[in-house]
């Protein structure tokens, strides 16, 4: 049978900045005078932004506690206390090697709160976690559910966009490539696109410290999927976000737009997921982890509508129950199906243990919420 003819594109894409100029003084300029920078990262008001800024710091520090806290405008990312109160603390949780200022230099993964409050009755409230910070509820979660080990892979699917006409980066202006079959692990011009984005970010993430286990292209042509994990709880949510903050700074560098989004091109092609992988102790002992198994599909069923809720926004686009999703509408599980709301593998039932895959969660899932969902439907209800 024949495939279809797939031809490459002439698309060419600029960086804004002369990149060679920055990498000769990042290269050349390695005395930081003892110096450390720490870039903190958080996640800004939309639930799907991260934004950052660095600091500089005497010494490296031993572990996140170490680290001082810090604060930003809250106003200028839609996340201000009130009015006229725009300061929100910054808390470091997690550090990770910066791959782009390279050295002993590090990214910080930071959750976000409102900053001391004195009261009328002179006693002074601890800083408290503002709205958008759904990390504090998930860490007090997985601290419930720590004797369990709840781990999470999460594969995280993306599509790459021309920042100027905001078309997927490598398609015919104004029109469409041939028809999906040839893009999934393809090699090849036309068929491979913008790998190098890929490949970069796969080497960053390695060496800032994620738990990265894979990567390949997708069906839809200029779409690419990584996998973080596996990795134990609320480390599952704040690698997932460092590795996306990760790959909008390599975007930025090429000046090509990441989007997220669970289905960036309506019609006949593939949207986006976020499929998470996920197993406890339970699941993972010998001979009784398959019927743990089912118990946990059990108790996922009845709080389906619950979980679809926050699997993501435009998740209704994707779940169809056409391109390798389920209906939303409704829950099912099966063993090697990824039609399923829940798919097994196949050789669980054989091992009689092991994990399953959540396939609701979309692309723009928020790890925090959903791996707090999976360990609280599973373990603590």
């Amino acid at each position: 049978m024949s495939a279809p003819a797939v031809f490459s594109t002439d698309e060419r894409i600029g960086s804004l900045l002369d990149q060679s100029i920055t990498r000769h003084m990042m290269s050349t300029l390695t005395d930081q005078g003892g110096k450390i920078c720490a870039e903190y990262v958080w996640i800004g008001g939309n639930g799907g932004d991260v934004r950052s800024k660095g600091r500089t710091l005497d010494k490296m520090p031993e572990k996140p506690e170490d680290l001082p806290m810090w604060n930003y405008d809250g106003s200028s990312t839609g996340q201000a206390p009130g009015p006229t109160d725009s300061e929100v603390y910054l808390v470091a949780r997690a550090i990770y090697k910066d791959p782009f200022r390279g050295g002993d230099n590090i990214l910080v993964m930071c959750d976000t709160y409102e900053p001391p409050r004195i009261m009328p009755d002179g006693s002074v409230k601890d800083i408290t976690p503002i709205p958008t910070n759904t990390r504090h509820a998930a860490a007090e979660i997985m601290k419930r559910a720590e004797d369990e080990e709840p781990w999470f892979g999460i594969e995280q699917e993306y599509t790459l966009l021309n920042a100027l006409t905001k078309w997927p980066l490598g398609w015919p202006k104004g029109g469409y490539p041939a028809p999906q079959g040839p893009y999934y692990c393809a090699a090849g011009a036309g068929l491979s696109i913008a790998r190098d984005i890929c490949e970069v970010h796969y080497r960053c993430c390695l060496y800032a410290g994620i738990a990265i286990s894979g990567v390949n292209g997708e069906v839809l042509p200029s779409q690419w999927e990584y996998q973080v994990g596996p990795v134990i709880g609320i480390a599952g949510g704040d690698q997932l976000w460092m590795s996306r903050y990760i790959l909008h700074r390599i975007c930025e560098m090429y000046n090509v737009e990441c989007t997220f989004d669970p289905k960036p091109i309506p019609g006949d092609w593939n949207g986006a997921g976020g499929h998470v992988n996920y197993s406890t102790n339970g699941t993972r002992k010998e001979g009784t982890g398959w019927e743990v198994i089912q118990e946990h599909c059990a108790k996922l069923g009845k709080r389906h509508a619950i979980h679809i809720a926050a699997y993501g926004e435009g998740n209704e686009r994707r779940m169809t129950g056409m391109h390798e999703t389920s209906n939303m509408e409704n829950f099912a599980w099966g063993v090697g199906n990824r039609a399923c709301s829940i798919r097994v593998g196949r050789m669980v039932p054989v091992d009689k243990c092991g994990y399953y895959e959540d396939r609701r969660p979309a692309s723009n899932l928020d790890p925090y919420v959903v791996t707090k969902l999976l360990v609280e439907t599973t373990l603590l209800l």
